[in-house]
């Protein structure tokens, strides 16, 4: 399969949903199906679990990534672990996979089907990496987390991540009912991911190194940036794996891939006026937007954008992208938060300056991600088992 070929969810049977709902059933936590089979499988027995998510780390970089990361080699060759690939949700960005990972489900049910949305009824676009908790979370995604499952049914259940993450909504959304430690860097999160895996009789930790995907947005894939930052999440999972007691195990996977998007594979909304013609605000992000019409505009609205996107993107009423299933089933409340006509790159483009929505770097990164492609929905599955030492 090409690296832009469309990728669809998998939704119930190999995806970020079910990793955690897959390791809480090893746990013996009721209401988990374990449909990646891991019970059975390379975590049978174990009473302690840890996630790492190496944000950025899509499965289509690790032959690029191995060449500097001697472990993630040993996964890659198959002399460590095991690994295979999952898919993302969709959109394949942060906060909707964060919430889709922490709450097992897909984004329809969640709500949180987008880097930024419009909030109904309003004229505000939320930001879910800029959320201060207006709206509250709680309402915003009510859907009970899996950390929440597993708390009540004792495991001691802790998220390692930045300080300054704590408390947040995306925070609130995706890991509620989990302990929070404040840990910056690999040595930071390592060390406080191993003392809470320490803890009570069964234990599930939950661990996120944001470098890669940062790295590779602003200096693109494999990158001399990219590689260091790739070298140090293979030294954190290094130091994860070395030594893991034989009650333990190790998952690591990613929230999505990337691609690099050329100079010339940027549309510029501002360059084309047409495309503001009938539209109220636009959301979403560089590689799926959300654009929210006047009343009566959509089939007008969708016609221009196809006009203007050609081949590069899928240009879709809001009806046409819920029957496509890549969100999961859509509640209507959530259907609300997409757009009316939404647009999906799928070559190496992306829709920029959209004031309303993106953040002041947005329009100049290097490499991208959120769409339905191969090389962002892909990601890794790999576990390991306790008393394996990495040659890494």
């Amino acid at each position: 399969m090409n690296e832009l070929d469309t990728y669809p969810p998998r939704y119930g049977s190999a995806s970020l949903a079910d990793i955690l709902p897959s390791a809480l059933a090893v746990l013996g936590v009721p209401g988990n199906p374990d449909v990646l089979g891991l019970t059975d499988g390379p975590l049978a027995g174990a009473r302690r679990v840890a996630v790492l998510l190496v944000d950025g780390l899509g499965h289509r970089l690790l032959d690029q990534a191995a060449a500097v990361a001697p472990t993630l080699a040993e996964f890659t060759s198959g002399r460590l672990g095991s690994l295979r690939p999952l898919t993302a949700g969709f959109p394949s960005t942060t906060p909707v996979s964060l919430v889709t990972l922490g709450t097992g489900m897909p984004p329809g049910a969640h709500g949180v089907v987008g880097f930024t949305l419009n909030i109904p009824e309003t004229e505000r676009v939320l930001n879910h990496i800029r959320w201060d908790g207006d709206p509250d979370p709680m309402l915003w995604q009510p859907l009970e987390t899996r950390f929440q499952r597993a708390a009540a049914d004792g495991v001691a259940v802790s998220v390692v991540s930045r300080p300054d993450y704590d408390g947040s909504g995306l925070t609130t959304s995706a890991f509620r009912g989990a302990s929070y430690r404040g840990a910056s860097g690999p040595d930071e999160l390592a060390s406080g991911m191993r003392a809470a895996l320490a803890e009570g009789e069964r234990s599930f930790v939950y661990g996120y190194l944001p470098d890669v995907d940062a790295n590779g947005h602003y200096f693109g894939v494999d990158s001399p940036q990219w590689r260091g930052a790739v070298t140090e999440a293979d030294r954190l999972i290094t130091m994860l794996a070395d030594g893991l007691p034989a009650d333990t195990a190790l998952i690591v996977t990613a929230d999505h891939g990337m691609i690099d998007v050329p100079a010339d594979g940027r549309v510029d909304v501002a360059a084309h006026p047409e495309m503001r013609q009938g539209v109220r605000l636009i959301a979403g992000e560089p590689r799926v937007r959300y654009v929210h019409v006047q009343a009566g505009a959509a089939g007008d609205v969708r016609d221009t954008w196809r006009a203007v996107l050609g081949e590069r993107a899928l240009v879709m009423t809001r009806e046409e992208a819920v029957d496509t299933g890549w969100f999961g089933p859509v509640l209507p409340a959530n259907a609300e938060r997409l757009g009316d006509v939404i647009a999906v790159c799928v070559g190496r483009e992306v829709i920029i300056n959209v004031p309303e929505a993106d953040m002041e770097s947005t329009g100049v990164l290097r490499a991208y991600h959120g769409s339905i492609t191969a090389a962002e929905m892909e990601i890794p599955l790999l576990t390991l088992r306790g008393n394996v030492t990495p040659t890494g």
